[in-house]
């Protein structure tokens, strides 16, 4: 780990950015230059203090999910991202878990979306970046690494992933994530990412083995979902989708109408949210 390099790149970076390019408004009598440590902080999901001891050359090494949430906040170039890992004494990721460049507008909307859940997908089903509200409800997706970053991957390897739907709709779930992975697999062909997902999940799911051959091509999401958080109990939401113009990625946002069950949940959501970054802090 090279801790001067990382304190002088993590403050050039910051400087660099001006608040209306993540989203926040700029503000009366704005003296720094670029944006503060507190906002990246923010943006990373991670505690000033901690931020600011990597820009003084004295934090300790940051783990790849940090410099992954570093990267997202500062709106690092793959090039810049890879730079970031190797100076803070790490391997760059491999290109099966790499995350794209998020799509600028997308990202512009995302920043502004603080009081629901709300999240940037690739069309393998990864998550690109979150929002603390969906954190708080799907958990930390930067935790999964290679095959497992793909939700598609997960959704048919891993019972906990099923767990989050009623059981009445994992059927309709099951072929909705088939039907996304052939729409990005016809896209991008047997030797892209997608054919490597294919190949793998035909070997370790017979469901999805046998959903594969009915050919279903679809990229789409329900209007209307109920999910299941481990300690809220059912949450029925309604899902908004936007699309890229070549529909390589999505966001996804998932409200409820005010003075219902669904509304009162959320609300319920954003504080264990809240008390689990607190606890990350300390």
């Amino acid at each position: 780990m090279d801790r001067a390099a990382l304190a002088d790149f993590l403050r050039r970076r910051r400087e660099a950015l001006r608040p209306e390019d993540v989203g926040l408004p700029a503000g009366a009598r704005r003296r720094t230059l670029g944006l503060r440590r507190e906002e990246v902080a923010s943006l990373a999901v991670m505690s000033t203090d901690y931020y600011t001891r990597l820009e003084q050359r004295r934090g300790p090494q940051p783990s790849e999910h940090m410099l992954a949430s570093l990267a997202r906040a500062l709106r690092l170039t793959r090039e810049e991202s890879t730079y970031l890992y190797r100076i803070a004494g790490h391997n760059a990721p491999l290109p099966l878990s790499a995350s794209p460049q998020v799509a600028p507008a997308l990202m512009r909307v995302l920043d502004r979306l603080e009081d629901t859940p709300a999240l940037i997908l690739s069309d393998l089903g990864e998550t690109l970046v979150q929002n603390r509200m969906a954190a708080a409800l799907f958990g930390d997706a930067s935790a999964h690494t290679g095959l497992a970053r793909s939700a598609v991957y997960r959704w048919f390897t891993d019972p906990a992933d099923r767990a989050r739907y009623p059981e009445e709709d994992r059927d309709r779930q099951s072929r909705a994530q088939v039907a996304s992975l052939r729409a990005a697999h016809g896209l991008h062909g047997p030797r892209s990412r997608a054919g490597t997902l294919v190949r793998a999940l035909r070997k370790e799911s017979e469901e999805f083995a046998g959903l594969w051959e009915r050919h279903e091509v679809a990229r789409r999401f329900e209007d209307h979902k109920t999910l299941i958080h481990p300690e809220i109990g059912a949450i029925e939401l309604d899902c908004q989708a936007l699309f890229t113009e070549d529909q390589s990625q999505t966001l996804l946002v998932l409200t409820a109408p005010p003075r219902t069950e669904g509304h009162e949940k959320l609300q319920l959501l954003a504080v264990l949210g809240l008390d689990r970054f607190a606890e990350a802090e300390r």
